[in-house]
């Protein structure tokens, strides 16, 4: 099976990104046929800085192989080393229907956000992510329920080209995320935990004290009594999930576990939990930040292995459609 993933470098990531996305992608790695890429041409649609641009790869990089990538199971590359990746997108745009990109959900979420600092490559960044997909014949696409729009018109997009220039493109399934992409802000449970926002947000790197301060002082109600209601208790109901995802075990264990014990005893035992579960992947990563002629080389051989791909997909498309 063939399976693609990719993560934008626009910062740390965060416990909710591991749990929906990279947990994820280390299991489908039994599957075979996985290609995870660190797609740094997506992260140029936004205002970003260039100077924080190669550290972020890197970052992600580390993410990636510290979450359990293992780059003799999988192709792990950038994006923006494999030209085949705009080459496509170029002829993708071709048969996508501009009405179709202007009712894209997150480019008029995106574009009232950043309003005149955004650009065109925001209004094709889902052509760029068809292209991505459909360059390794794709069968499925791992993604969080953000980016599921984005996919179904990649499928969209294959069936077009398909129809006007031949049976060339797979149509993607999507596999969405697990529940982490559920994970609230520490600070305001009705949002979703963000990156941007430091304080409400769990990074898979913090350090122990960090990670038991944040769950401390996350924002829960007035009661005391440990259970899982998302519509009076938000915020405890955010931090059960996390408890559950973390330790696998079911919500209504944790509740039972946890009766009359009060937030302050409930918030201790899942720091600790947090603490523990994210010790490995803390050491994993100082061990690969001290080895970056090591990552180098994984990211130069992942490349090689996409482009040999992605020149014979972008071969066929030429010929169907008369550029050679």
């Amino acid at each position: 099976m063939k399976i693609f993933s990719g993560i934008q470098p626009t910062g740390a990531l965060h416990i909710g990104n591991y749990l929906g996305m990279l947990k994820q992608s280390v299991e489908l790695q039994k599957e075979g046929g996985c290609i995870y890429c660190v797609v740094d041409l997506h992260a140029m649609t936004i205002p970003y800085d260039p100077k924080q641009m190669q550290k972020n790869i890197l970052d992600v990089t580390i993410c990636y192989l510290a979450a359990g990538i293992d780059p003799a199971k999988s192709i792990l590359f950038i994006q923006s080393k494999v030209p085949e990746h705009t080459e496509l997108a170029w002829i993708l745009n071709t048969v996508t229907p501009i009405g179709d990109l202007m009712r894209m959900t997150q480019y008029k979420d995106k574009s009232n956000q950043f309003k005149e600092e955004i650009g065109a490559g925001l209004l094709n960044y889902p052509v760029l992510m068809a292209a991505d997909i459909l360059l390794y014949k794709t069968q499925v696409v791992p993604v969080g329920k953000d980016q599921e729009q984005h996919v179904e018109l990649a499928r969209t997009i294959a069936r077009k080209f398909n129809k006007k220039f031949g049976q060339t493109f797979i149509e993607p399934k999507v596999k969405l995320a697990k529940e982490g992409a559920k994970i609230m802000s520490l600070t305001n449970p009705k949002k979703k935990m963000s990156k941007s926002i430091p304080a409400g947000c769990l990074y898979l790197f913090d350090e122990p004290e960090v990670i038991r301060k944040k769950i401390m002082s996350s924002v829960t109600d007035l009661e005391k009594q440990v259970k899982y209601d998302l519509i009076k208790k938000p915020g405890i109901s955010n931090l059960l999930t996390i408890y559950s995802l973390f330790s696998g075990k079911p919500i209504k264990d944790i509740e039972k576990k946890f009766k009359d014990q009060g937030y302050a005893k409930f918030k201790e035992k899942l720091a600790d939990l947090l603490i523990k579960e994210l010790e490995p992947l803390r050491k994993k990563r100082k061990e690969l930040l001290s080895r970056q002629v090591y990552i180098e080389e994984i990211l130069e051989q992942g490349a090689r292995k996409a482009k040999t791909i992605a020149q014979e997909t972008i071969a066929e498309v030429k010929k169907k459609t008369g550029l050679i």
